[in-house]
């Protein structure tokens, strides 16, 4: 079942995102199994948010274990996903 992703980043940034982002658009495995969908912008509070749909939580769990070192070195802190059923998701 589909699944929507949210992960919010007090005091992450709009460099950092795009530093992590570009880094892992690089890698040889990037778009990762599952990954339908993304978004991400400024949470209102001085943080930053993203939203992914995936195919299911397991393929977003093995993104994470892959993409850990690459947040990691990013200044992108642990936090912990929101992670809920969706009912669809329509791509354009």
């Amino acid at each position: 079942m589909a699944v929507i992703v949210t992960i919010e980043f007090p005091g992450g940034t709009q460099e950092q995102y795009e530093e992590t982002t570009r880094v892992l658009q690089a890698t040889d495995w990037f778009p990762p199994k599952g990954f339908l969908a993304h978004a991400a912008g400024p949470d209102g509070t001085g943080g930053w948010r993203v939203v992914d749909f995936w195919d299911s939580e397991e393929d977003f769990i093995a993104f994470i274990e892959k993409a850990r070192p690459i947040f990691e070195r990013g200044g992108v802190r642990s936090v912990l996903p929101t992670v809920q059923p969706a009912v669809n998701v329509i791509l354009r």
